[in-house]
């Protein structure tokens, strides 16, 4: 079996799309998937299935709406693709550290459910400054800030790519592989 992780859109923020992670990981598990386990309130889930990603949205986005009542969109990357993402840091140390002396977090990724359009992706590199960068990865954008992302115009204009995003920060990502890992060497909770 392959470990995947489900990754929520939009749940838990602001008081919307509310959701209990027992009841989730609960829900998840009526499904048939194996040992499925949650990280924080903004719906990262790890849980083993031979099912491809395509079949596993559709099952996962549908038994969410059955149960809780609402649409909620889902990215899923397996582990091995997580590993990957992580491994392909594609900016220097110099830049890291930059950033890093600012406020805040400073290195997310966005995961898109598809490869973006390339002119929308040019029309991306408008607004890169040497405060905000990206790179894109195929299906997967690293973002660089040397301030808060909250008020980040790159980053609102990652949204508006045209393909569906969720965001995560690097020790989100980081975490997931560590559980993952756990999980693959039957060390899971």
């Amino acid at each position: 079996m392959t470990i995947h992780v489900a990754l929520l859109r939009g749940i838990n923020v602001g008081g919307n799309n509310k959701m209990k992670m027992a009841d989730l990981r609960a829900a998840l598990a009526d499904l048939g998937l194996a040992n499925v386990q949650t990280y924080i309130q903004s719906g990262n889930i790890l849980f083993e299935s031979v099912e491809d990603e395509g079949v596993l949205r559709d099952r996962i986005e549908q038994q969410i709406q059955k149960v809780f009542g609402f649409s909620i969109k889902t990215i899923i990357r397996t582990a091995d693709e997580l590993r990957a993402i992580v491994a392909g840091l594609p900016f220097s140390d110099e830049l890291m550290a930059e950033a890093e002396a600012g406020e805040g977090e400073s290195l997310y990724v966005t995961m898109l459910l598809s490869e973006p359009e390339p002119e929308r992706v040019e029309r991306l590199h408008t607004f890169e400054t040497d405060e905000e960068r990206f790179v894109i990865a195929g299906k997967d954008v690293y973002l660089l800030f040397k301030q808060s992302i909250r008020n980040s115009k790159l980053a609102a204009q990652v949204e508006k790519l045209g393909v569906l995003p969720t965001t995560r920060n690097w020790k989100t990502m980081n975490k997931l592989i560590a559980l993952a890992d756990e999980m693959a060497n039957g060390k899971s909770e």
